[in-house]
């Protein structure tokens, strides 16, 4: 006899199975484990092992959980929603999506006990899922079935009609939505598909990746990769010359890469653009596009994230009628987010803006855009210099990258001009040793910046369904916490994951060291101090550093310490 200990263990489907006479606890107990081992559900391993039918397991199962048996043999494999779920997904989680009503999804599943199947659904669909089960052996043929059919759709897409995309190596402009024939061609819907999904499910960037033998596409959403589909390796080909058609590429050229630019008309009032680069790899190329948000910048200051002396020293900086603000950070880390809404700030009738990017990526009324174009001789330096001869008032450089670059954004900032410019550091501090690494003499460094911001995005956890998470004391010492706000009951916050958010996180936040040059830090930089001592100076001012101001949005519930580990710690 086993043990009450060993009864105790079994899941409730396993012990309604002893209870009804299916099984005996010794079954049931090594099923059960052999079931984990193979990482396979207790359903399917009883199943295809024939030690329970598969009609029994579902009563058990139906009476466990109160879910309604649903007969699979009634429906055509035709009219399955397979279209919404990737086909890995399925595959995976063994959950067949059947039918759908209003923004609610049901899955058919053998196992009801997978909350991970429910959660993984609903972020890739944004849909609300409703399991209903269904005996294991139909579940198992309805699945092979619907993968067959729609692998047959994908095929489709191999068909002679889309030898149109193969244009010649300038695309024109009459190759565009309006052309019925090329519109009705599956690839066509099919990119269509993905470039809607992205901007509904709010994704920052698209990759297109092919392999040796596969191929698959996946979203940046909340700065996070995630894979959003697997189509056939087949049509890799024909994938990438439509992308290059819209973006008005040299759809014959494959082995430099390429930039373009994509504008999707979503509706008579509403386009989205998309930034588009190709880079040739070793199985074809990969093309990702960047989805360029104006609405973005148009947050409103208090959008960003900053703390309450932050957001005071940056505006005092931008109100300056002259010097430097330069914003550091890796990329995607919102530096031109942060730039736009500083310059949104400043637009008006009596101010010139003029800014150079590579490319322009927010197209805003009143500002003087340039796009960047060394082929044209349409350089950084070659801009800047373009700008001082037209009566500026600011002046937007997207990036600092050479010395010429910022010799003349440092003279236009002694010279009456309010400079905003990005660099790649890793934090404040490091941006003055780089500028002096560059060549620039620190008397010109002390004399032209105004103020350095170094910055990260951190998801927010969701509101909907974030709970306390508990933590030794030791472990948030050694995370950075001082013995104070440990000893006044500190309350952390950890994901959980819901219909409202992903895998419990929604949206990001700013996090952000804003260090004014002082008259101190200016002494420092004269002397050719590094980066360590001018830090340590900024501390002493009381300016804290990204780990401080990522900790103290944990400690207000915003996000995790988790997530603060993943964008600021060394």
């Amino acid at each position: 006899m086993p043990s009450a200990q060993a009864k105790y263990q079994l899941s409730g489907l396993a012990r309604r199975l002893v209870q009804e006479g299916n099984l005996t606890e010794d079954q049931a107990s090594t099923a059960q484990k052999n079931a984990s081992a193979q990482q396979l559900s207790l359903t399917r391993y009883l199943v295809e092992r024939k030690l329970v039918s598969a009609r029994d397991v579902a009563i058990s199962a139906s009476q466990a959980f109160g879910i309604p048996i649903f007969d699979l043999d009634a429906v055509n494999a035709e009219e399955l929603q397979t279209d919404l779920v990737d086909e890995k997904l399925i595959t995976k989680h063994h959950a067949l999506p059947i039918f759908k009503r209003g923004k609610r999804l049901y899955l058919a599943v053998s196992d009801p006990t997978s909350h991970q199947t429910l959660d993984e659904i609903k972020f890739h669909t944004g849909l609300s899922t409703e399991l209903v089960l269904a005996e294991e052996d139909k579940l198992a043929r309805a699945i092979e079935k619907a993968l067959d059919s729609k692998q047959q759709s994908m095929a489709d897409l191999l068909d002679d009609d889309l030898g149109d995309l193969d244009v010649g190596d300038e695309a024109s402009d009459e190759l565009s939505e309006s052309n019925a024939e090329i519109d009705e061609a599956p690839v066509v819907r099919f990119i269509n598909k993905i470039l809607l999904d992205a901007i509904n499910q709010g994704v920052s960037d698209i990759h297109f990746e092919p392999y040796e033998k596969t191929y698959r596409i996946r979203f940046r959403h909340d700065g996070v990769l995630h894979e959003a589909s697997a189509p056939p390796h087949g049509i890799a080909d024909r994938l990438a010359a439509r992308l290059k058609v819209m973006a008005r590429l040299n759809i014959a050229e494959r082995r430099v890469p390429q930039d373009g630019r994509i504008k999707l008309q979503i509706s008579k009032n509403h386009g989205v653009d998309f930034r588009v680069n190709t880079c040739p790899t070793l199985h074809g190329e990969k093309i990702v596009l960047r989805i360029l948000d104006a609405a973005g910048a148009k947050l409103g200051v208090e959008a960003l994230g900053f703390e309450e002396r932050q957001q005071t020293d940056f505006m005092e900086a931008i109100h300056k009628p002259y010097g430097m603000i330069l914003v550091t950070g890796p990329t995607g880390s919102g530096k031109t987010v942060t730039l736009y809404t500083a310059l949104n700030l400043l637009n008006s009738p009596e101010i010139n803006i003029s800014t150079a990017e590579d490319p322009v990526e927010i197209q805003v009324p009143g500002i003087n855009q340039v796009n960047v174009n060394p082929k044209t001789g349409v350089s950084f330096p070659a801009a800047l210099r373009a700008f001082l001869r037209q009566d500026p008032d600011i002046i937007m450089v997207g990036e600092i990258r050479d010395l010429e670059t910022a010799e003349i954004a440092v003279k236009a900032a002694q010279t009456g001009h309010l400079v905003l410019s990005t660099l790649h550091t890793n934090d404040a501090p490091q941006t003055l040793t780089r500028l002096a690494n560059m060549g620039i003499p620190s008397y010109n460094i002390a004399s032209s910046v105004n103020l350095i911001m170094a910055q990260r995005l951190a998801r927010k956890l969701c509101e909907h369904c974030k709970t306390e998470h508990e933590l030794p004391r030791e472990t948030l010492i050694e995370e950075g916490f001082s013995e104070s706000e440990v000893g006044s009951g500190l309350t952390l916050y950890g994901p959980v994951g819901c219909d409202k958010c992903a895998k419990g996180y929604r949206g990001r936040v700013g996090v952000f060291q804003v260090m004014p040059v002082s008259e101190e830090m200016g002494k420092l930089i004269m002397e050719g101090r590094n980066a360590m001592d001018l830090a340590a100076q900024a501390l002493n001012e009381g300016y804290s550093d990204l780990r401080r101001s990522g900790l103290n949005k944990v400690k207000q519930g915003i996000t995790s310490l988790e997530e603060i580990n993943r964008v600021t710690k060394d």
